[in-house]
């Protein structure tokens, strides 16, 4: 018996007959064409999800027309442009005994971006949710009954296409939620007022959309239980709705949490921790008899315990299959080990498509994801000797990544341990899925043969770079400390210290010199789990400038829960007598009482070992990570499998 088989029961979803109970979450990738119809790389991509053992695949938003398209693109279900290539999707995804559902959507309504409508449109008249001076158009009867129209022909081409079932995107206060909710639903006719008007809009949508395949295939609801905010819809709430529509004929309800006011559990961020939204599922799995579908950073061991509990029915996972589209199939065959775990960092996920960068999806911790036709790695013909040095996320990469493609690796690292900064990164308990990835890299490491000399430092001169053909330089970066009096005084460490050596850490007032992402999350740290009382000094207007939207929401919104003092705008001035004096731009000063201060003003590349190589033996040598550019964990994985997947060019 293997210890996830729980997860490998067949289960069905009215008449459809799903192999497994692990669904890929509905995400957009931004991989379709200006026409609407979807990409190559986008049938790539869902088709290794398949191969690689999903249940279920359900797409992320196709909308129902051209004219309503909002957000990162997905493409549309029009029969001239649209249905060639979804039917060949539909069919490299069947080939691996998979189900395929399409999301349909009548788009975002007051979440559009403005600079595609000028005028959003909503249940009600009310302000646009990106710029509140902005009201909405309120939607006409007329208008609706568009729009049930388009659903219908939708639902068709979507039979048509092949697809197995069809999901209604009606989740995150889009359209469709806000005809459901009381705060954005105001009108005074049949749509609105009580749970049965307010409903009325989704019901007509299943009706139409029930019409549209004949009634021969499962019919979705995918809904927020909790909108998590003071105003918005509770559970309580949900529960009616959601056995209202049970009533219509929907077949499964895909349930989660969060509204743009709590953006970050649409995109659920680290700081939300392991199946942040599996109260939803409980909530409804006793409110109805149809299946639950569940989401929110679930890992194998959440996912075992949702089904095995009878919480949900299928657990819904998205992040985690696009870091790992092998994750089934690996949990299947008992390798928990071998799962590459997605870090929940949204950078090159939702930080690509949706935060305002407009890309193709991508993974900071997989580089083939959604560029699989280009992006795969071959094995050499000649192998090479592959010296590696540094053992930080770029290096790691470059090793296993040389490895797996039939190359001898060597890799030194100075330090007693490999990670680099992520050691450091990795200490506190919402970043634990950055520990388990050192863990992940430490597993592979062995299992490829990668020779690993830690606690050796390479020099320029050493003798042993000798005997190797390739050089991969991943030396990383250095704490940079400004020329400020004090700073050098013994009640300053770095914020790397900070993390990894507790004990260095002296008294309960902690000044913490710095307000990117290394500070707050170490003042989070000391905060939650060892009870100190940090402050955080920040010469920016405001805390950790270059964060992603989501994942700040759930930052400052703990910093707050945590009641740790924030003085942005703000320069450290001088440390002296436990003491910190910082001055804002005004330069009126303040001092603050410091047991300990923790430097944390940013890193500086080194780059010199990379320099000595690269004049010694020229084009043989790469450099990856921060000892190119300071970045982000998923830039220097990148670069380390660009290194270590091009060996032979």
């Amino acid at each position: 018996m293997g210890r996830f088989d729980s997860l490998f029961t067949p289960y069905k979803i009215g008449n459809l007959k799903i192999k497994n109970r692990i669904v890929m979450c509905p995400m957009g990738t931004n991989a379709a064409y200006g026409d609407g119809s979807i990409s190559e790389n986008r049938i790539d991509y869902y088709a290794r999800r398949a191969k690689g053992g999903a249940g279920m695949i359900i797409l992320g938003c196709q909308f129902i027309s051209p004219e309503l398209v909002s957000g990162c693109i997905e493409g549309t279900i029009e029969p001239n442009t649209s249905l060639p290539r979804l039917s060949v999707l539909c069919e490299k995804v069947h080939q691996y005994g998979t189900k395929i559902c399409a999301q349909l959507s009548c788009g975002v309504g007051r979440n559009a971006f403005l600079e595609r409508f000028s005028k959003p449109i909503s249940a009600s008249c009310i302000p646009s949710a990106l710029d509140p001076s902005v009201m909405c158009h309120e939607i006409t009867k007329e208008e609706i009954g568009k729009i049930m129209e388009a659903f219908t022909k939708a639902a068709h081409n979507a039979a048509l296409a092949g697809f197995d079932a069809i999901e209604i995107h009606a989740h995150a206060g889009y359209l469709v939620d806000q005809f459901l909710s009381p705060v954005w639903n105001k009108r005074t006719d049949e749509y609105g007022g009580t749970v049965k008007n307010r409903t009325r809009f989704a019901k007509e949508i299943i009706e139409a959309v029930k019409k549209g395949c004949a009634g021969n295939m499962p019919v979705l609801f995918r809904i927020s239980m909790d909108h998590r905010t003071g105003d918005g819809r509770g559970i309580e709430d949900s529960i009616e709705i959601i056995k209202e529509l049970e009533k219509e004929g929907v077949d499964a309800f895909d349930v989660d949490a969060g509204s743009y006011e709590t953006i970050d559990y649409i995109f659920p961020t680290a700081y939300l921790g392991d199946a942040c939204m599996a109260y939803t599922a409980r909530a409804a799995k006793e409110a109805v008899s149809v299946p639950i579908l569940n989401a929110g950073n679930h890992t194998p061991e959440t996912a075992k315990e949702l089904i095995e509990n009878k919480d949900a029915d299928f657990v819904m996972i998205g992040r985690g299959l696009i870091a790992d589209p092998d994750l089934p199939k690996k949990l299947r065959d008992d390798r928990r080990e071998d799962i590459r775990p997605c870090i929940r960092c949204n950078e090159d996920c939702i930080g690509r498509t949706a935060a305002f960068k407009m890309a193709m999806l991508s993974c900071a911790v997989n580089p083939e994801a959604c560029q699989e036709r280009w992006f795969h790695l071959e094995k050499t013909k000649e192998p090479k000797r592959v010296c590696v040095i540094g053992a930080g996320p770029g290096g790691l990469e470059a090793a296993c990544t040389a490895a797996r493609c039939g190359h001898i690796v060597t890799l030194f690292e100075k330090e007693d341990e490999i990670g680099g900064q992520l050691t450091a990164a990795a200490t506190p308990k919402f970043k634990s899925q950055l520990k388990a990835l050192l863990d992940y890299y430490r597993k592979q490491l062995d299992k490829l043969g990668v020779s690993v000399h830690l606690g050796y430092e390479i020099k320029a001169e050493d003798t042993k770079l000798e005997q190797y053909d390739r050089w991969i330089a991943a030396t990383g970066a250095n704490p940079f400390t400004p020329p400020i009096p004090g700073m050098d005084g013994e009640n300053v460490i770095s914020v790397l210290d900070a993390h990894r050596h507790k004990d260095m850490i002296k008294g309960e007032q902690i000044v913490i010199c710095g307000g990117g992402l290394s500070g707050c999350d170490c003042a989070l740290e000391l905060a939650m789990e060892y009870g100190k009382k940090p402050v955080i000094v920040e010469m920016m207007d405001k805390l950790a400038p270059k964060m992603i939207m989501m994942n700040r929401a759930s930052m400052q919104r703990m910093l707050k829960e945590q009641n740790i003092e924030v003085y942005t705008g703000c320069r450290v001035e001088k440390v002296e007598d436990g003491r910190v004096s910082i001055l804002d731009k005004d330069n009126n000063r303040s001092t603050l009482r410091a047991d300990t201060v923790i430097s944390a003003f940013g890193m500086r590349s080194d780059n010199l070992l990379a320099d000595a190589l690269e004049k010694k033996y020229g084009w043989r040598v790469r450099t990856v990570g921060d000892c190119n550019q300071i970045g982000r964990v998923g830039l220097a994985i990148r670069e380390g499998y660009f290194a270590g997947s091009t060996i032979d060019e």
